[in-house]
C-alpha cells in the first residue's frame, strides 16, 4: 500500500523558501512563523529522504536534489492554482449580485427577475436592499439606484422615465380633490426628496410656499404605508404608487402626473460582455421597456 502525499503546505513551504531563499520572508509571505516553515520543509525532507537546502550560518541555498525537485512542484502547484481559479470563477459566474433600493426590491424586481430565474434556473440571483441609493456596494455586479437626471453615473442606464403621483388613503381622496384640499391635508415628506412636493405644487399652479410638510421620513416605501394608515397625502415616484393604487391601499384623487427630474438606473459594476451578469442587466433593461410597474398598474 503507497503512503500519502505529504501535505501541500509543506510543498508550498518549500516552493516559497526556495524562491526567496529565506526562511523568514517564506512565513511572512505564507502567513506561518518561521519555525514552522522550517518544521514544515524538515517534515517534507524526512519524507523524500534527501536534504533539499543547505544551511548556512546566515542563509540558505539549495541543495541538487532541492534544485531538481523545485521545477516539478512549480508546475504542480501551478496546476493546483489554475484549476482552483476556474472553479472559483466558474461558481462567481453563475452567481450575480443585485443592489436595490428596498422600495423597488420589494416590489418591481422580484417580478422582473421571475422570467429570467425560469429561463436559467442555475443562475443564483442575489439581491441585496439598499436604503439610501447608492453606488457603493462592494460586492454587488449590478447597481439599481435613485439618481436626478442632472447627476447619473457614467454608465448608468435608466430603466425608464418618471412621473410623480400625489396618492393618499382613499377615505381622505374625497377632501383632497375639493377646491383648496391641496393646502389643506397634511403632508407627509421624503428626506432628500422635497421638491417632489414643489414640482407637484407648480404643476398645479401652487407656490412652494404653501406647502407645509408635518410628517416626514427617509423612505419612499414608508411615506406610502404612513399615507395608507391615513396620516395623509405623499408624493412619490408614480411606478412604486401603483402596488399601492392596485390594491385599493391608495387613492390618486388628482390628475396631475407630473415628469420627475429623479428616476432609476442601472449600472454595471464589474460584469464583462457576454458574462451571465450582463445578460441579468440585459434582461432587466428589456423587462423594464415593456414593465416599468408591477402588472395592473395605471
Amino acid at each position: 500500500m503507497s503512503r500519502p502525499p505529504p501535505p501541500l503546505n509543506f510543498i508550498r513551504s518549500f516552493e516559497c523558501a526556495a524562491r526567496h531563499l529565506s526562511f523568514t520572508k517564506a512565513a511572512e509571505e505564507l502567513g506561518y512563523t518561521q519555525a514552522a516553515i522550517s518544521t514544515h520543509i524538515r517534515a517534507l525532507e524526512k519524507y523524500v529522504g534527501r536534504d533539499l537546502f543547505v544551511r548556512n550560518a546566515r542563509s540558505i541555498e539549495l541543495t541538487e536534489m532541492g534544485e531538481a525537485f523545485l521545477p516539478t512542484l512549480r508546475q504542480g502547484l501551478a496546476l493546483i492554482d489554475t484549476a482552483t481559479d476556474a472553479i472559483a470563477t466558474t461558481s462567481r459566474d453563475r452567481s450575480v449580485v443585485i443592489a436595490c433600493p428596498m422600495s423597488l426590491a420589494e416590489n418591481w424586481l422580484p417580478e422582473c427577475l421571475a422570467p429570467f430565474h425560469a429561463d436559467h434556473p442555475d443562475v443564483d440571483l442575489v439581491i441585496n436592499g439598499t436604503v439610501w441609493e447608492s453606488d457603493e456596494d462592494p460586492i454587488a455586479d449590478l447597481v439599481i439606484s435613485v439618481h436626478r437626471d442632472d447627476a447619473v453615473p457614467s454608465g448608468a442606464h435608466m430603466l425608464w422615465p418618471e412621473t410623480l403621483s400625489l396618492v393618499c388613503a382613499p377615505a381622505l381622496a374625497a377632501a383632497l380633490a375639493r377646491p383648496g384640499g391641496f393646502s389643506e391635508i397634511p403632508k407627509i415628506l421624503v428626506a432628500g426628496r422635497q421638491e417632489y412636493w414643489s414640482i407637484f405644487a407648480q404643476a398645479m399652479g401652487l407656490t412652494s410656499q404653501e406647502i407645509d410638510t408635518p410628517f416626514k421620513t427617509n423612505s419612499s416605501n414608508i411615506s406610502l404605508e404612513l399615507a395608507a394608515q391615513g396620516f395623509g397625502a405623499t408624493v412619490a415616484l408614480s411606478s412604486l404608487c401603483r402596488t399601492y393604487l392596485v390594491r385599493g391601499l391608495l387613492a390618486e384623487p388628482l390628475p396631475h402626473r407630473p415628469p420627475s427630474p429623479w428616476s432609476y438606473f442601472i449600472a454595471n459594476r464589474r460584469a464583462q460582455r457576454g458574462s451571465v451578469a450582463a445578460r441579468v442587466l440585459d434582461h432587466i433593461l428589456g423587462y423594464a421597456s415593456v414593465q416599468p410597474s408591477p402588472p395592473g398598474g395605471g
